[in-house]
This record gives structure tokens, C-alpha cells and sequence, in this order.
């Protein structure tokens, strides 16, 4: 029988609201002016009812239900890990960098621009017996030969232990877009300098990762009989057969995201120089950070795992990155170190509507008022990430403005979706 919740949402004096929980901690939600769907509140409290959070769980204003544990939340756990929370795109997260670029210096048609980016990074997926997937290498270049070389001998050691994991599209991942929210944008601030920006995490091979360690760490719940209050809360605790091979994979799975990310840049910069007339600089100011991760951190004097799933860590001098949809704006911020948010802030909007919501209320026409002035795909098969999907950015943006500050205003001219 499901355990019954108080999701009510009592004010406090800081920029956050809080659910008292009989059954574990308490939840800090900086969501004010943001719907919170009741789903989501009770995902939370669930998670908060397990005996090794610390203190209390920190919830951003783009909070959606996810699978296991709530996406948009920071969990703080005390000699344990929870796999399904860190994800199964273990590392995904965002890139940017300014260049010297300005709006005059790009071509007036962007559309060779969108084609030269779709080229230089492999996106999408194609799937069936015998196709090679579009979505990833046939041969790996020279960038995603370096990038993995700097990984592969710690690789090869995690396969030794679990064999399984070598099966994966790896090395044919490295420096690949993949699906989804996964994108790759041209960005003007608000001095009409160009940036570049990305979205995208360990791939296959991370996929696997996290899949397969999830698994393990249910069947050793049912093997100690452990209770749970979702299965997907299935954890490993220090000390028992699977927790030190679990860090060592998502700290190897989240090295590689960060890699790929890099490789991509590195791409969509040799794109860009094929296609813009003016030389130029890249990376004048860059940006490189995970949104779905688990890191060793220092809060409230003790020493504590702090999963950020869909959350940017920010503390004070961070600089982050925060999305918002395929029309509207992005963010480039520094953290200012709130203490209670564990030191995080949004990964971006965080979507009202599923995927197939989405695609059966949105219309093909609606989507294209939205998308006017970007450079992008114009079919069906992006509607599920048209901007009504996501939360208002500028609501995220005022409910979190103790987390972070605004650095840049980014608003997207060319969008490569995959």
C-alpha cells in the first residue's frame, strides 16, 4: 500500500517553500510563481523518506516526475548512492562558449550554417537490423581519438569487472549529439556576440552504465529484503559488493560526457570556420558542466554524496548554463552559493507536457509561430520539443534569483536537433 503524503507547501522567510515529511526530511522547493505537478511532490517525499538523506532534499523551479527520483532535485545521501537518480544519461549537461563573432558576421542565410553543424556532429538515431546508427560514428575521427584515449585504460578496467558494459556504443559515441532535449545552438547575448551552445551527456555507453547498475542495486534490495517505497530508490550503501564499482563507473561514465561535449565543440567551431568568412576565436569565455550527476561534496560540516538530477551545481562564482526551449531564451549564469539549495540551481525550463502530450495537443502550426526566428527542423518530428512543452523560462528565472545571477542573455538564431 502506497504510503499516504502531505504534499502542502508551507512558506518560509527565504526564496524557497517547504513539504514537512513524517516520514524522513523535509523538501526545500524554489519553485514560487512555477506549477508543481502533485506527482512530483509525492516522488519527492518518497525520496525524502529514505534514512540516509542529509538534512533535507533542495527541489529547482523546473521540477518534473522522472524516473525513480524527481527531475529538477538535489539529493544529499550520507554512505549511499541511489543509481536511478543519478539517471541513465549520467553526465548530461551543457557547453557554451563566446566567440568573436558578432550578428553582422554571420551569413545572412543561416541555413548552410545548420547544415554545416549537422554534418561535422553525428545526431538522431536510425535504428533497424544491419543499419549503421546515423546518430554515431562509422569511423571515429582524430578528436574522438584523442578524447578517448585519455579514458580508455579505465574503460577497459570496468569491463574487466562487468563484461557486459563493453557491448556499448562507446568510442562511436564520442563527440555525438544523440536525441531528445539533445541540441546544438548558434546564440546571440545581448551585445549581438556569437556563441555556441550544447546539450548532451555519456550516450550509449552511459545508458548502459546506469541501466545496468540500476538493475544490481534492485535485486540486492530484494537479496537483503529491503522495503523501499519505490523500487526505483534501490541504493548502494559503502561497504557492500557493488557501491565502489558503481563510483567508479559514473565517475568514468561522467568524464566521458564531458569529453564529448568538448569533441562536439571542437566540431561545431571547425564547422562554423567552413561556412563564416571572418576568422575567429572560440571559447573567449567557456562553459562546460554536468546537469545529471553524483560528486562528493562538504555540506553542513559533514562530508556527503550530493546527486544533482536536472540540477547545475553553483556555488558562489560558479558559472553554469540554463536552457530554456528550442524558441526562447538561455542563461548563462554564476552561482551565488545558497547554502540550502546545496549549492544549485535549474538545468533549465523542465517541461508541463510529456512527449506525447506534446505531440497530440501542439500543433504543426503552433509550433512554427513559436520556432519563426530560428534556423531549425521544421517537422513533425520536433514537436514534442516545441517551447509549450517547457515551463516559462522567465518564471524559472525569477524563482531561483537567490541561486544564481545572470550573466548573459542567450536567445538562439540556428537550432541542430537530433
Amino acid at each position: 500500500m502506497e504510503t499516504e503524503f502531505d504534499t502542502t507547501l508551507h512558506a518560509s522567510n527565504a526564496g524557497y517553500d517547504v513539504m514537512h515529511n513524517d516520514n524522513g526530511v523535509p523538501v526545500k522547493i524554489w519553485a514560487r510563481g512555477v506549477p508543481v505537478d502533485e506527482k512530483a511532490r509525492k516522488q519527492l517525499l518518497r525520496a525524502a523518506s529514505m534514512p540516509f538523506i542529509h538534512k533535507h532534499i533542495a527541489v529547482m523551479p523546473d521540477v518534473h516526475v522522472g524516473l525513480g527520483a524527481t527531475i529538477g532535485s538535489v539529493i544529499p545521501t550520507k554512505k549511499a548512492i541511489i543509481p536511478a537518480a543519478v539517471g541513465v544519461d549520467i553526465g548530461c549537461g551543457m557547453m557554451a562558449c563566446r566567440t568573436t563573432l558578432t550578428a553582422n558576421d554571420l551569413p545572412d542565410d543561416l541555413k548552410g550554417l545548420r547544415s554545416a553543424i549537422e554534418r561535422a556532429v553525428p545526431h538522431g538515431r536510425t535504428t533497424g537490423r544491419g543499419r549503421r546508427d546515423k546518430g554515431s560514428w562509422g569511423e571515429a575521427p582524430e578528436t574522438s581519438l584523442a578524447a578517448w584515449a585519455g579514458i580508455s585504460d579505465r574503460f577497459d578496467v570496468l569491463c574487466d569487472k562487468h563484461p557486459t558494459l563493453r557491448k556499448t556504443n562507446n568510442l562511436k559515441h564520442l563527440g555525438t549529439l544523440g536525441t531528445g532535449n539533445h541540441f546544438v545552438e548558434v546564440c546571440l547575448d545581448g551585445e549581438d556576440r556569437v556563441w555556441f551552445m550544447l546539450h548532451s551527456g555519456s550516450r550509449g555507453v552511459g545508458n548502459r552504465i546506469g541501466s545496468y547498475f540500476i538493475e544490481l542495486a534492485k535485486r540486492d534490495m530484494e537479496k537483503w529484503f529491503i522495503n523501499l517505497p519505490d523500487r526505483d530508490l534501490a541504493y548502494f550503501a559503502e561497504g557492500t559488493d557493488h557501491f565502489d564499482d558503481y563510483v567508479e563507473a559514473v565517475e568514468w561514465g561522467q568524464d566521458f560526457a564531458f569529453r564529448n561535449r568538448s569533441v562536439m565543440m571542437q566540431n561545431v567551431i571547425r564547422a562554423a570556420r567552413s561556412v563564416i568568412a571572418k576568422p575567429f576565436d572560440a571559447e573567449v569565455e567557456a562553459v562546460n558542466c554536468h546537469h545529471n550527476y553524483v560528486e562528493r561534496e562538504n555540506h553542513f560540516g559533514e562530508n556527503v554524496y550530493v546527486t544533482r538530477k536536472g540540477a547545475v551545481r553553483a556555488r558562489l562564482g560558479d558559472m553554469g548554463i540554463i536552457p530554456g526551449s528550442m524558441g526562447t531564451r538561455s542563461y548563462i549564469v554564476r552561482g551565488l552559493g545558497n547554502e540550502q539549495s546545496f549549492h544549485s540551481c535549474s538545468h533549465g525550463a523542465g517541461r508541463v507536457m510529456s512527449r506525447t502530450q506534446a505531440r497530440k495537443e501542439v500543433s504543426m502550426e503552433e509550433h512554427l509561430d513559436a520556432v519563426g526566428h530560428v534556423e531549425c527542423r521544421r517537422d513533425a518530428a520536433v514537436l514534442d520539443e516545441t517551447p509549450s512543452a517547457y515551463k516559462s523560462i522567465d518564471a524559472v528565472m525569477e524563482a531561483q534569483k537567490d541561486l544564481v545571477e545572470v550573466v548573459h542573455t542567450l536567445r538562439q538564431v540556428v537550432c541542430v536537433k537530433g
